[in-house]
């Protein structure tokens, strides 16, 4: 028996990986590398190469594609596709070349055209995402130019533009709004009309025809060597010997079994334990994580069986271990094979319809059997197994010799398969016409699903084949053959919904038919017990359900055509889904200050694309560096008796568990603090809300601590603690509240009760919620601590305040402050969330390093930051508004709850913000009554705009019901209650400024002239006549938003060779402050000449922020620390220049040319202080200031699934004398976006418990490329001088944010004109235009909000006048 296990070892035990990373060659020893070691650990760790990041671990972000190129030494063929490398596993990449960020370009060897151009449009702000997105762009370029299609002209690749919009769908960015990465992309593009393209480095709009010529030069092929020579060679070698391989085996490691015969003889050789996965891509490690580590790996993509297409005359056979992307593929070289177009009708909606599953690279490397295994295993909500079960498929088995052919349907309804049992091949039949009998074939698939583009799971998902024919006596069409299927609606697998087969074959379709299936469908869909939107399922399973049959009827309106109007202004098409993206970017470049207020690209951002910049985890790991990662309670308000571990193989990985007891005498348990109070770091002895740290696993590896943190078993006591406090509403119960200091407490205007008296009419009582939003940085919350000598630390941290870091830890440890140096040099994405929320991974790392005298480091996986880290406050409004018959409203009062989690933080500056941004109308007299909760859930801190997005949407809301009240537009309402600048100094006594700084009439009549509102309200009223299925809406929205700067600190240093370094208190957090203070520097040293100092610019480099090297930093947030790091750099400059000036003129004396060199070299002789230290301090009447803006969002809804699609945005915004246009355009483009996704798609959803649930990828939902407005124009306004301002510059982080609320707004519009048109068959209470659109609004709610029952009652209405 030994022997035969041996032998069986032998044949397919891998004892060793060769493979190339960026041309060098790799060789791993089996012994050496742990099975379940992720592609993208080993480069991060093993390797100099640091481009791919971790973002997310569930291919769901991008953050971590590479290119991986397979040889096929029989036909001399290299085929390359991207893939997400924390997911694919080390061993499975064995004699595939791989590609990252770094082997496209670089710094030493240059840059790639792919890593300039991005870098040339702007398309990198933070630059955490850009490495991967990078590389999906690569992928794109490189594949479509292995097409058949024509050469395209020189610097353009085959790509097409449609393509390039398409190229990195499945990456995220939270920084940019994704526009300037589809210009990057579709610079390539063969069909880009250049002048369509957004800002760039490379032309100025407006000049001479932008030529390719100016563009870095692209070769076509992508320029790269993806498969090296030497590998080719070993590659051949290898399987010339493939039979000769002899290895011991042995009980760990991974197999590679290479005919089932193998397989079966592995599976019977009784070396496999019970910790043994079977894996082709690893891909469903993303979907249902990994409870513990696995020793065994058997890797069956090695089975040719398994990979193999045969096409018969009945179909096509598709090997299990095929991926998403072949089968794709080999569905769409069908369609081409077939000469009529209705016979390959089946192949061709399927391979569509895949092509929105997950990402392209999972799609590359997750196989389509995998996913239908996971379909049977899991109530996994498959689309691939519902619309192959549409399709009528079958799957062959294999049970050990025998082989067997089955439904699809049973295989689903079948007990999972263990590993005696392999699933082989998926057969979908070739379904055709049958024109003797004129029966016509129709399939169709539908999906409603959070995103249109995939990388979301649906909510439902169906299929439906048949065939039709005319009944020429009725003149009416009939089914036959018919396959319903359904799936993803909370069902244990895809189900063929039989019952309404049966009702509908050989029925005439009528109206009362259809209502009749709907009826019978409603029967058949019923979601399982806990899921999630269970009425919005069913409800867009009937629409599909109509949408299919509806175009079969004469008397039915169809729901997917649209009736056009001919509007100039309107968008007319079928799928909008589908419209191109397009842009307009409007900027001005200032003279007067150069390089201040050039569009520069921004600073160090080539080696953000090339994978060069360093974050904190890029930082090489000392020696004998740990990690760690947090337990954290899962119930709130909990004595914790004890934590165990289970018996596991993770469990072996722990080398230490530190707790609050480690906390060294004199040190407090503080992990976090704010002005308004501390919060603990460890909740003991008792866990006051879910998600609280209540220890940290210490292990060798990331993977390692994660993984053994979920072994942790945690014994709770609730006795004598009472009920926790979850909700504001329990809050308000208990009298939980935190104090709002009187200073901070915002004033009322006017009399509120003279308001109402003076009114026609009023709203007594209306509410409007709005929910949390999490953070959504690309890097996650990280920090290496270092124990030095003398009990002090060096502190490593992704953080907006490092400031507050080295206190927090200081106070922790009971060490003193100077003990404590804390660095931060670049944060991948913050948004507020590294301000507060970062110094608990900070002080967590370094109490680890403190105790146990090692390097530690932390970096919070995914799920873990979703759930610990908090968000935005959920606000709770209810208001009381007075106003005229013309819309001037008189009176307003607001009473707020929000709820601000266990700690203090920044919570009782939020009402402040709130009222503040609520203020930008004129309300005549306004009064609120405030209240902020103390519950038991994390901590709410601030999130980019905090307030201020809360208030404004709070403020649109109530202008759009009294819009709604008095049934006029909401843009009249909205102008007629501005501010003149009279209330405007009312309502902001201590930031409005002068009154010509007021320019929101102007910006406001200019954005209305510039986008053709009137017009295109008009062409909306027209659409929404003419279509009963879907509907449209507009909504212009104002924006007046505070700024406050603060006093920050600055240092210039020039050295002895010219060069020139700077250091802020700001910190680069993608907002382009370093871009900014360079070119500060640079304008303000370049001052010593006539014409200035261009070549100073490249001179200057700003440093890592240092806690000991430049004191009272502060912290970086509110959008001002930009222009607060320039104007402390200025004045340090000019401190320099003031030294400098003496020699200048000396040495001008004695020749007119003086260059830079000379100056310094003079002045160094003279022991002059070339370092100059400033601290700049804003004047008390100068520190505040408004910002203005407008913006105007076209939106349409699907009435069948809710689905929203945003048609256009305009935004027009006064941003001063912009400091870097740019840069500028950047911010506001992105931060709009990122305000889309509060508004709309991000649903952060917690248990009864309050424990967020919605913590993962697939379940939380921000923007993507495919979500964002089809057409997006932006104008930045550089309006006059501004003497209290940094250069007249303005700030531009987070006020465009707000702006996004005008996209809810429009939603609204949409709706009411849906509810308008079934306002008599539906029930919607008092009006249809009043109704309560909280936020977000997501399709589950504008679907709820037009009726769940819309169909039938149509249907319902039609079969009357049948009968």
């Amino acid at each position: 028996m030994e022997e035969t296990a041996t032998a069986a070892g032998k044949s397919v035990m891998v004892d060793r990986l060769v493979f190339a990373l960026n041309g060098q060659r790799y060789e791993v020893a089996g012994a050496d590398v742990d099975p379940s070691m992720p592609l993208l650990e080993f480069i991060r760790t093993r390797t100099p190469f640091k481009g791919p990041k971790l973002g997310c671990g569930e291919g769901g972000c991008g953050a971590c594609v590479i290119l991986v190129a397979k040889y096929n030494p029989m036909t001399d063929e290299v085929t390359e596709f991207s893939a997400s490398s924390c997911l694919t596993l080390l061993y499975s990449i064995n004699f595939c070349s791989l590609i990252t960020t770094e082997g496209l370009g670089n710094s030493q060897d240059g840059f790639h055209a792919v890593q300039k151009r991005m870098s040339g449009f702007h398309a990198s702000q933070c630059g955490f995402c850009t490495p991967g997105m990078c590389m999906s762009i690569f992928n794109s370029l490189i594949n479509a130019d292995k097409s058949k299609r024509p050469e395209p002209p020189n610097g353009f690749s085959k790509l097409t533009i449609s393509e390039a919009e398409k190229a990195f769908s499945g990456n995220l960015c939270r920084c940019t709004g994704y526009r300037p990465i589809v210009d990057a992309c579709k610079s390539f593009a063969q069909d880009v009309d250049l002048e369509d393209l957004g800002l760039n480095i490379f032309w100025k709009r407006g000049n001479r025809k932008p030529d390719v010529s100016k563009l870095p030069s692209y070769v076509l092929g992508g320029g790269v060597c993806t498969f090296p020579d030497f590998l080719k060679s070993e590659v051949k070698l290898f399987y010339n010997h493939l039979n000769d391989s002899c290895v011991e085996p042995s009980r760990e490691g991974w197999y590679l079994p290479r005919s089932i015969k193998q397989y079966y003889e592995l599976i019977y050789s009784g070396l496999l334990s019970k910790s043994v996965k079977v894996v082709v891509g690893n891909t469903s490690a993303g979907v249902y994580k990994d409870q513990d580590l696995y020793n065994q790996y058997i890797d069956i993509s090695g089975i040719p069986e398994l990979s193999n297409v045969a096409r018969r005359e009945a179909g096509i056979e598709i090997g299990a271990a095929t991926t998403i992307s072949r089968s794709i593929d080999i569905l769409e070289h069908e369609c081409e094979s077939v000469s009529s177009p209705n016979e390959s009708v089946v192949f061709r909606k399927l391979a569509e319809h895949m092509s929105k599953v997950a990402t392209p690279f999972v799609r590359n490397t997750a196989s389509i059997g995998g996913n239908l295994i996971l379909s049977q295993k899991y109530p996994f909500p498959s689309d691939i197994a519902t619309i192959l079960l549409g399709a009528g498929s079958s799957v062959c088995l294999q049970f050990d010799s025998d082989r067997r052919h089955i439904p699809l349907q049973e295989f689903l309804e079948d007990p999972p398969l263990d590993l005696t049992t392999l699933l082989l091949s998926i057969f979908i039949p070739h379904w055709m016409s049958d024109f003797e009998t004129r029966n016509s074939l129709v399939f169709e698939t539908y999906r409603a699903a959070p995103r249109p583009l995939g990388n979301a799971v649906s909510y439902v998902n169906c299929a439906f084949l048949g065939h039709i024919s005319l009944d020429e006596s009725s003149d009416t069409h009939v089914l036959s053959n018919l396959h319903m299927a359904f799936g993803a609606y909370g069902t244990e697998h895809a189900i063929r919904a039989r019952k309404v087969e049966k009702f509908l074959t050989g029925k005439s379709l009528s109206a009362s038919i259809v209502l009749g299936a709907i009826q019978l469908l409603r029967e058949t869909i019923v979601p399982m017990e806990g899921t999630s939107h269970p009425e919005y399922r069913i409800s867009a399973a009937v629409g599909f359900l109509f949408s299919f049959l509806a175009p079969l009827c004469k008397d039915i309106t169809e729901p997917g055509k649209i009736l056009t109007i001919g509007s100039s202004n309107s968008i007319d098409m079928d799928d909008v889904c589908k419209l191109p993206l397009s842009s307009r970017r409007e900027t001005i470049s200032i003279d007067q200050y150069k390089p201040i207020g050039e569009p520069i690209k921004k600073y160090g951002v080539e080696i953000q694309a090339s994978g060069e910049a360093v974050y904190v985890d890029d930082i090489p790991a000392p020696k004998n560096c740990l990690h760690g990662e947090f337990i954290y309670s899962a119930q709130p308000l909990a004595y914790v008796k004890s934590i165990k571990f289970k018996s596991s193989l993770a469990s072996e990985k722990i080398f230490a568990v530190v707790s609050a007891k480690d906390i060294p005498s004199g040190g407090q348990n503080i992990g976090s603090g704010f002005i308004f109070g501390d919060e603990k770091l460890f909740g003991d002895p008792i866990a006051e809300y879910a998600g609280q740290a209540l220890g940290i696993v210490i292990a060798e590896t990331q993977r390692y601590a994660d993984m053994a943190a979920k072994q942790a078993v945690i014994e709770y006591g609730t006795d004598d603690l009472g009920s926790p406090t979850i909700t504001v509403e329990q809050a308000v119960e208990k009298n939980s509240y935190f104090q709002i200091p009187s200073d901070l407490y915002p004033k009322e205007v006017g009399d509120f009760a003279k308001g109402m008296a003076e009114a026609d009419h009023m709203i007594p009582s209306a509410e409007v919620k709005l929910a949390s939003e999490y953070y959504f940085y690309m890097e996650p919350q990280t920090a290496l601590a270092i124990p030095d000598e003398n009990n002090t630390l060096v502190v490593y941290s992704s953080s907006q305040y490092p400031e507050l870091a080295q206190s927090i830890i200081a106070r922790c440890l009971g060490i003193p402050f100077s003990n404590v140096r804390v660095i931060t040099r670049r944060v991948g994405g913050a948004f507020g969330g590294k301000t507060s929320r970062s110094t608990q991974v900070a002080t967590a790392a370094a109490l680890c390093a403190y105790k146990l005298r090692r390097p530690v480091r932390m970096y919070l996986n995914r799920n873990t930051d979703m759930v610990m880290i908090g968000g935005r406050h959920p606000v709770k409004a209810h208001y009381s508004v007075g106003f005229k018959s013309d819309g001037k409203i008189t009176a307003l009062h607001l009473s707020l709850i929000i709820n601000a989690g266990i700690s203090a933080d920044a919570s009782p500056q939020i009402p402040g913000s709130i009222i503040s941004s609520v203020k930008k109308y004129n309300w005549g007299a306004l009064s609120f009554d405030i209240k902020v909760c103390k519950t038991n859930i994390t901590s709410k801190s601030v999130m980019r705009a905090p307030g201020d997005t809360q208030g404004s949407l709070i403020a649109d809301a109530i202008i759009d019901h009294v819009a709604s009240v008095l049934s006029v537009d909401a843009v009249s309402v909205r102008e007629k209650n501005f501010h003149d600048f009279d209330s405007l100094q009312l309502f902001y006594p201590d930031s409005a400024g002068e009154a010509s700084t007021y320019t929101l009439h102007s910006i406001f009549s200019r954005l209305a002239s510039t986008s053709s509102y009137l017009d295109r309200a008009e062409s909306i009223n027209q659409f929404n006549g003419f279509n009963k299925w879907r509907k449209r809406g507009i909504s212009c929205v104002p924006l007046i938003f505070k700024a406050e700067t603060r006093a920050t600190p600055g240092r210039v240093s020039v050295l002895n060779d010219g060069s020139i370094v700077v250091e802020v208190g700001g910190i680069e957090i993608g907002q382009g402050l370093w871009t900014k203070v360079q070119q500060m520097t640079a304008f303000a040293l370049g001052q010593l000449w006539p014409d200035g100092c261009k070549g100073l610019l490249v001179r200057v480099r700003v440093l890592q922020a240092d806690t000991l090297n430049l004191i009272q930093g502060g912290f970086t947030a509110g959008s001002t620390s930009s222009e607060s790091s320039c104007a402390a750099t200025l004045q340090a400059c000019n401190m320099l220049t003031d030294r400098l000036k003496p020699i200048m003129d000396r040495l001008q004396l004695q020749s007119e040319s003086v260059s830079w060199d000379t100056l310094i070299s003079q002045a160094s002789k003279e022991n002059v202080n070339l370092s100059a230290s400033a601290y700049w301090v804003p004047g008390q009447d100068s520190n505040k200031y408004l910002n203005y803006g407008a913006g105007i969002s076209e939106v349409e809804i699907d009435l069948l699934t809710g689905a929203i699609t945003l048609l256009r945005a305009d935004l027009v915004y006064d941003c001063g004398k912009s400091l870097n246009p740019a840069v500028d355009l950047g911010q506001i483009e992105g931060s709009f976006i990122q305000g889309i996704g509060f508004f709309i798609y991000e649903e952060y959803l917690m248990d009864n418990n309050g424990l967020m649930i919605s913590n993962s990828t697939w379940d939380y939902k921000i923007p993507s490329v495919d979500t964002i407005p089809k057409q997006f124009n932006v104008e930045l306004l550089n309006t006059g001088y501004h003497k209290k301002r940094v250069l007249s510059s303005k700030a531009s982080g987070e006020p465009a944010l707000v702006l996004a609320s005008s996209v809810h707004c429009a939603v609204r519009e949409a709706i009411q004109a849906a509810r308008k048109e079934f306002a008599n068959s539906t029930g919607y209470g008092t009006s249809p235009l009043v109704f309560q659109l909280n936020v977000p609004a997501p399709m589950t709610v504008v679907k709820e909000l037009c009726g769940f029952d819309v169909v039938e009652k149509y249907l319902e209405s039609l079969s009357t006048h049948e009968t």
